[in-house]
């Protein structure tokens, strides 16, 4: 009974959705009040729905409810309890039921604070995210139903995939979601201005939270991918340039120059259509994410294997709104105006700047990402573009963005000084310089890749910490002031520090990894010693034991530095019987300045077990740097200004005097 009730509830937000995204709609092209009101309670009214909907799939996985087939397929009564609630959105049918709760949510949000919006961009913002919604569900309803009944009811379900059967995916894909459909709402914003013809300061200013909240989200759902496949896989690395990963790096890219782009739309009234086509091709990638990970056209751990017919629907319904919304932006781009005109050098320019590198980095990702499925659709041939490409033409167009970066903020609207800021930046060039001496003072064989990446990294936390130090005036008047002017900072600005420091971290940490990592393999029998980077691993004793669902063999190596204790390490092999499956669980021994890392593979008593070891330095702050850009857009997002919105226009100019007292 509850499972019907969830198939009707989806069923019913399906019914107004399609009121959603008509009945405002229309209203708003005839100024009528009523109809545009109908779009706050229709929204609100869909998520409800859907709510009910993924609450009552998940009573189904909690209860194991095996009549449904879809809980029989990707769930088990012995499974924890972590476990079943994940499974919900651990295969394709449940995982669309979550994407559409997001989207409704994001829907409702704007219903419920969005009272300072025009009435008209709100009923076109809601009745736009409401094709959306009617899109997708009514792929789920025919193509992709979570609630269809498996009559007569196995005893016991098939299990939820192994490697899905962790904490790490456990949340990855709901924080992942939330980037993914949050990136809908600037779609939304970006074809109701084409479509109201006003796109000003007053736009960008709405449309920056929304698209903040989705690019935070989706830092940090892929920093918690990259841990999981770091930690799970038992392969040593964090990035691979998997296309599934590419399908989430591609979207956080274009919605970082978006972000960028909309500042310009807000402080100078410029950069207007270029903003809004960001929006679009911004959801429209992570649309393509969605197609790609359920169209099967992908060979990847963390791809959803749906036969290709579904994938094609997804495919049409991306071309139909993104393709609607591209012919919208060539009819009604032409007729917008310009904006405020800037100089090259010039913060304006600077993001510009910005805006291109970033979009060229997608580009090249894209490319390489798709290339071999377009190659092997047309004409069968099969090639494998890996991390040499993505490394040979990815890092370059990220160096000078790096550079960049440091320099923007230090230049003035309109017409910047490029000495003066450069001179202001000394500091910056102290650290970068400092950072370089260190690696090379540091290293037996001089190689100039850590020594330029260190350099960079240098760079970007020495240029965010004077930027930040400049808005204070630090050590140029009193402590106390500039304490206070640090409190009277928007905390946008102190977020936009934090998430440039923690892409300097990030970068620290991605570099020494990528160019000290050092692994051994051996086939070791208890009592032998494999030594890695000064530490020595003892192999004590392989101990089975059985989990909850499945069979383990582990793992004591004992650690040691220079005949010190210093830990032990327990690596696992699994093995779940129900889908017949092994998985590794690494051991990590976490420091400040490195990771020692180890795995277990196959093996036997009598002929030993093949061991994994590496010794990964400064991987700790890989992590550590995702975090602090989380929480760099956490801090921008509690900003009042963005929290209220833009102030509604009066009707009576200010006087001369008001306006120099706002200045």
């Amino acid at each position: 009974m509850i499972a019907e009730l969830g198939h009707y509830a989806l069923a019913l937000a399906l019914c107004v959705a399609v009121v959603q995204s008509t009945v405002p709609l229309y209203g708003a092209a005839r100024g009528d009040d009523i109809l545009m009101s109908l779009a706050r309670p229709a929204a609100s009214a869909q998520f409800l729905a859907i709510l009910v909907a993924f609450g009552a799939l998940t009573h189904g996985y909690v209860t194991s409810d095996f009549s449904i087939l879809n809980v029989a397929q990707n769930s088990h009564s012995l499974k924890p309890m972590l476990y079943k609630v994940s499974g919900v959105w651990g295969n394709h049918e449940g995982s669309m039921v979550l994407w559409v709760l997001i989207l409704a949510l994001f829907g409702f949000a704007v219903a419920a604070f969005g009272n300072n919006l025009p009435p008209s961009l709100r009923a076109r913002v809601l009745s736009v995210q409401g094709m959306i919604g009617v899109g997708f569900l009514g792929f789920i309803l025919l193509t992709s139903n979570p609630f269809e009944r498996l009559i007569p009811a196995p005893l016991d379900g098939r299990d939820l995939n192994p490697l899905l059967q962790d904490p790490g995916l456990a949340f990855h894909p709901p924080m992942l979601y939330l980037g993914y459909v949050g990136f809908s709402m600037a779609f939304s914003f970006a074809v109701a201005a084409l479509i109201e013809g006003r796109v000003d300061p007053a736009w960008a200013r709405w449309v920056r939270p929304w698209t903040l909240a989705a690019w935070t989200s989706l830092t940090g759902g892929i920093a918690l991918g990259s841990w999981w496949a770091y930690y799970e896989l038992g392969w040593g690395g964090w990035w691979y340039w998997d296309p599934v990963e590419n399908a989430s790096f591609m979207p956080w890219l274009a919605g970082t120059a978006l972000l960028h782009s909309a500042i310009v739309v807000e402080k100078r009234d410029a950069l207007k259509s270029w903003t809004i086509l960001l929006a679009i091709i911004t959801f429209g990638l992570s649309l393509m994410g969605t197609f790609l990970v359920r169209s099967g056209v992908l060979t990847s751990v963390h791809a959803f294997a749906v036969d290709p017919e579904r994938g094609l629907v997804i495919l049409a319904l991306l071309t139909i709104a993104i393709g609607g919304a591209l012919i919208l932006f060539a009819i009604r781009a032409p007729s917008m105006k310009l904006g405020g005109m800037f100089q090259p050098i010039s913060r304006e320019g600077g993001l510009v700047m910005n805006n291109l590198l970033l979009s060229v980095a997608t580009a090249t990702v894209f490319i390489g990402t798709l290339y071999p499925l377009f190659l092997d659709a047309t004409t069968g041939e099969k090639v494998s573009v890996g991390p040499p490409f993505f490394n040979a033409a990815f890092v370059p167009v990220m160096m000078p963005l790096v550079l960049l970066v440091a320099v923007g903020p230090m230049l003035a609207w309109k017409r910047g000084d490029l000495p003066g800021a450069m001179a202001r930046l000394w500091t910056a060039a102290i650290l970068s310089i400092a950072a370089a001496g260190f690696v090379w003072s540091q290293q037996n064989d001089v190689a100039f890749g850590p020594i330029v990446g260190f350099a960079f990294a240098g760079w970007l936390a020495g240029g965010s910490i004077t930027e930040w130090a400049e808005r204070i005036a630090l050590f140029r008047v009193p402590l106390a002031t500039s304490l206070a002017r640090a409190g009277g900072l928007p905390r946008s600005a102190h977020g936009m520090t934090l998430a440039h420091l923690g892409l300097a971290i990030f970068i620290c940490g991605a570099v020494a990894d990528s160019f000290w990592r050092q692994e051994v393999v051996v086939n070791a029998k208890p009592g032998e010693t494999v030594s890695i980077a000064g530490f020595d691993l003892t192999l004590d004793k392989i101990e089975r034991t059985r989990g909850p669902n499945y069979q383990t063999e582990t793992a004591h190596l004992s650690v040691s530095r220079d005949g010190a204790p210093v830990t032990t390490l327990r690596p696992e092999r699994r093995f779940y019987p129900v889908q017949q499956m092994p998985t590794t669980e690494a051991a990590i021994h976490s420091t400040f300045l490195a990771d020692l890392y180890a795995a277990i593979g196959e093996g036997g008593d009598r002929q030993g077990w093949t061991v994994r070891v590496w010794h990964n330095p400064l991987v700790p702050w890989i992590w550590a740097g995702c975090l602090v850009m989380v929480i760099g857009g956490l801090v921008s997002l509690s900003d009042r200004r963005l929290r209220v919105g833009a102030p509604k226009r009066r009707t009576n100019a200010p006087s001369a005097a008001q306006v120099a007292g706002a200045d």
